[in-house]
């Protein structure tokens, strides 16, 4: 090639266009700058072999191995031609563990040729469990012969990167696509500002990506991910600076509370005392209220320290300065269940207006997309009319339709579900910017609140009220002990015969839509055995059998809005003894009679999922039992999860591990759209010193220069960072 291509070069053009358009759907990448971020996520040393004992389950991986035996079986088959067919199982070794490749059909006759005892080669496959051993059906592989120069040699020097590969494209053809477009990596402009690059001893970007690529030696390797994190830590820091900056310029409204109206009084009311953590985060919001800036907060804490509690405070207190505050739930069940709580621990106060409404009272309405149209007209009048200082809703609260009389504060709950439009539009509804607290229902380290929330100041509540039970976990191994499985369901019969309440949580509704997906997704699958388990067929099934005579019902999201509400009600009422559910219970909801909760496929739910749904029991004064039911193998991944999930009841703890078995790229939430993240290379987790080091770089710089006009290069990086998804992204939080 004579010219180097440009770094926004599309691919088609470089590399032709079947591999192009591979690159685009399967990993995202459209330009030769897009695949020049494409790093390594491990590297292979020739003569050195893969740890096989380590692989996960369910992940397409990449393996250097040796083949240590390679048997051909022929077995009767109808399928094959003249009746026969033929299945290659070949076990290749790192010189500890073993794993078994398998190849059928037509497919046996190339490997049977070349994977012969001693052979070195890179595998490719995803790992599945056939007869409870770890197995890689029909792997692509690349042979490693030492003599062969061109396979490996001349483009992984000593060292084979293993890149990001799917089925369709495996890392080694990913490595030889780098092969071409490496001179690019001359042209890539440099976003840190000089002063800091020097200062902090770190290579210019070009430099990076060549050795990142194609290091020479480890130290290599060493000084390309200390180079590329600190892009990535550094870019979005900016990111977030500038958001924090642009915000602290618009101007708020302060809101102060009277020292005699509601929150005094609601006070006065509580027949408890407030946590020290509680007080203290208190505090702190009345510190932000009381500015004339707006408030961005992020509250957060352990499932059930009490952050309703501490954010009707925060609205209460807007209300005593005149304004009104508006709570956001992801879902109806959840603004429903908001809205009750907020109206019972508020009693007479949460009845402005009305007969038997205490002094100082307010109006507290509900406001969902679902009611009907005379309860929505009376609803928005009152917040028209300033009547109802606190408006409960999803959604539906930020419709044109909707006019306050004057918001002083938006209290999001799960944050992660709003989007930008969103936020902006309930920004508008206030005569000035209204003030943000955002609620998070799982903890977050440190690290991630700072990469995540970066926009935001963040409170803690770290200690659970008195009178909280403690709740035991264990793990029920449903495919190695049957009859594990049958003691949790006696022990469900023994909490509700003790005048108990139970839940059954389910990975999916179970209706024809769902089950059509299940059964497509399983005959893709081949390691997925069977669909998960199901809500309306489990609720059926438990009623006829282990739990027949006990009330059991069925809750899951696409009910009628009012058919989950009235479920909702008879089970916190005690007129069901088992409810048996998706995760639409997984927030929020409170049934202090509750004891125990069966979690059916529970290797299906993450691990903050778990934790959060485990906080729905041992809310009362009976201690709580969660039960894992699992048919995962004991050395699986997924199963470490759950006992790491049954060992430990601490959430900030949970969600680093949680954080170190998902892939990186889940932090900022893009495993869910499917795009690429943009953290490639920085470990949220393992990197926090390089996270707050940008963090402060960044303000610095930011508060320099807002627009950036002296810093072109790092402009370019943030446009390409928020592009309009990842814009979106940072907005919502």
């Amino acid at each position: 090639m004579d010219s180097v291509p440009a770094l926004d070069e599309p691919l088609k053009k470089v590399l032709g266009p079947a591999t192009a358009k591979v690159m685009a759907e399967h990993l995202g990448l459209h330009t030769v700058g897009d695949l020049l971020h494409h790093y390594p996520r491990r590297y292979e040393e020739r003569g050195q072999l893969t740890h096989l004992a380590d692989l996960p389950m369910d992940e397409h991986v990449t393996v250097v191995a040796q083949v240590a035996d390679a048997r051909l079986h022929t077995f009767a088959s109808s399928r094959a031609p003249r009746g026969k067919g033929q299945r290659l199982e070949v076990t290749i070794t790192d010189g500890r563990g073993r794993l078994q490749l398998v190849f059928f059909g037509a497919g046996v006759h190339k490997p049977h040729k070349e994977l012969l005892p001693g052979t070195r080669a890179m595998f490719a496959g995803k790992v599945s469990v056939f007869n409870r051993r770890l197995q890689l059906a029909h792997p692509a592989y690349e042979l490693l012969r030492e003599d062969a120069e061109e396979t490996v040699e001349t483009w992984a020097g000593a060292l084979i990167p293993i890149y990001p590969a799917t089925a369709k494209l495996e890392s080694w053809k990913i490595g030889k696509a780098l092969q071409t477009v490496l001179p690019s990596a001359q042209e890539a402009a440099d976003p840190l500002p000089e002063s800091l690059r020097e200062g902090r001893g770190l290579v210019p970007l070009p430099e990076a990506l060549l050795k990142i690529h194609r290091p020479h030696t480890k130290a290599d390797i060493e000084e390309a991910r200390a180079r590329l994190k600190w892009d990535e830590a550094f870019v979005l820091q900016v990111a977030l600076a500038r958001r924090r900056y642009a915000d602290a310029q618009l101007p708020a409204v302060p809101r102060r509370p009277r020292p005699d109206g509601i929150l005094a009084a609601f006070d006065d009311r509580l027949p408890f005392t407030l946590t020290e953590g509680q007080r203290k985060v208190s505090e702190e919001i009345f510190a932000d209220l009381a500015t004339d800036h707006p408030m961005h907060r992020l509250l957060q804490g352990e499932v059930g320290s009490g952050k309703t509690l501490v954010a009707l405070r925060a609205m209460l207190a807007v209300v005593d300065a005149g304004g009104q505050a508006a709570m956001l739930a992801p879902t109806e069940v959840l603004a429903q269940q908001h809205h009750r709580s907020v109206t019972e621990m508020m009693g007479e106060l949460a009845q402005g207006g009305m007969l038997g409404g205490a002094e100082n009272a307010t109006k507290v309405v509900l406001l969902t997309g679902s009611m009907g149209a005379a309860a929505r007209r009376h609803a928005l009048l009152d917040l028209a009319t300033g009547e109802a200082g606190i408006v409960i809703g999803t959604h539906a609260l930020i419709e044109d339709k909707v006019q306050f009389h004057d918001l002083g504060l938006v209290v999001v709950d799960e944050q992660h579900r709003f989007g930008v439009e969103q936020r902006d539009a309930l920004r508008g509804k206030g005569k000035q910017p209204p003030h943000l607290l955002v609620m998070t229902a799982t903890p977050i380290p440190r690290t991630v609140a700072m990469t995540v929330f970066g926009d935001l100041e963040t409170s803690v509540l770290d200690q659970l009220p008195a009178g909280r039970s403690p709740i035991a976990s264990h793990v029920v191994p449903a495919a190695d002990k049957p009859h594990f499985l049958a003691r949790a369901w006696e022990r469900v019969r023994e909490e509700v015969e003790k005048g108990h309440q139970a839940y059954v949580v389910c990975p999916r509704i179970g209706d024809e839509e769902d089950g059509a997906k299940a059964k497509k997704k399983s005959d893709e699958d081949e390691a997925e055995k069977r669909p998960p388990l199901a809500v309306l067929d489990t609720a059926e099934q438990l009623a006829r059998g282990p739990l027949a005579g006990l009330r059991v019902e069925a809750l899951h999201g696409r009910m009628q809005p009012d058919d989950k509400d009235a479920v909702m009600r008879r089970f916190a009422a005690g007129e069901v003894d088992v409810l048996v559910a998706t995760t639409v219970i997984e927030v929020g909801v409170n049934v202090p009679n509750a004891t125990v909760m069966v979690i059916m496929d529970a290797d299906r739910f993450g691990v903050s999922q778990l934790h959060q749904l485990r906080g729905r029991v041992g809310r009362g004064s009976a201690p709580g039992l969660c039960l894992l039911v699992s048919e995962m193998p004991e050395a699986s991944a997924a199963r470490q999860r759950l006992d790491a999930v049954a060992s430990t009841l601490d959430g900030f703890e949970l969600s680093r591990i949680d954080l170190e078995q998902r892939r990186e790229g889940d932090v900022l939430g893009q495993a869910q759209s499917g795009t690429r993240s943009s953290l490639r290379m920085l470990a949220v987790i393992d990197d926090e010193e390089v996270i707050a080091e940008a963090r402060e770089e960044a303000t610095r710089i930011v508060a320099a220069d807002p627009d950036l006009e002296r810093l072109p290069a790092l402009r370019t990086a943030l446009d390409a960072l928020l592009d309009e998804e990842r814009e979106q992204y940072l907005e919502k939080g």
